[in-house]
Parts: C-alpha cells; sequence; structure tokens
C-alpha cells in the first residue's frame, strides 16, 4: 500500500471574505448603522455622512490588514489575560549563607 498524495481542488471564492464594497460585511453594516444614527441624532446629512465615510474607510482598512480581526477582538474580550505586564510584582530571592561552602 503506498501513501499518494490526494490534492483537493478548491475554489478560489469558498476562502475569500463575504465583502460589501471591500469592507467585510458586518463591518459594512456597523459603519451603515452609525451615520444613520448620527444623522438621526444630529439632523445633519454632512455629519452622517462623514461618520459613515469614516468608519466604512477604517472596515475597509481592517478587512484588507485581517479579514478576521473582529472576530479576534470580540473573542479577545472575553478571554481573561493570561499575563498582564504593568502589574509588576516583585520577587524575594534570599541568599542561603550555608550554601557557599
Amino acid at each position: 500500500m503506498t501513501d499518494t498524495r490526494r490534492i483537493n481542488n478548491i475554489h478560489r471564492s469558498l476562502s475569500r471574505p463575504l465583502t460589501i464594497l471591500g469592507a467585510e460585511r458586518k463591518l459594512f453594516f456597523f459603519a451603515m448603522c452609525l451615520g444613520a444614527a448620527t444623522f438621526n441624532l444630529l439632523g445633519s446629512l454632512a455629519g452622517g455622512l462623514g461618520i459613515f465615510l469614516l468608519l466604512y474607510l477604517v472596515a475597509r482598512w481592517a478587512t484588507a490588514t485581517d479579514p478576521q480581526i473582529l472576530r479576534l477582538l470580540l473573542t479577545a474580550a472575553r478571554l481573561k489575560r493570561s499575563y498582564d505586564p504593568m502589574k509588576f510584582t516583585p520577587v524575594l530571592i534570599r541568599k542561603d549563607r550555608r550554601a557557599q561552602a
């Protein structure tokens, strides 16, 4: 019995993230909702479009950097930290005089 390599053809569209205008769908929807909320709150079309465009550009950058960045950030917020470098606790080292002999 020989071990032959099995090659599976994978279509590129299966591993590509689903995007709207280059931004991940959830991030695009978030930008759109915050733009609409700003428009409704301030009553300013320019303010709503400005917030939407700003968040849309951030969403495009995040999608281009790492398509799974939203899942990573949400998972990281739930997990507890294993090491916090800002909490420094000094370690007391005692020198034993008997060990010098």
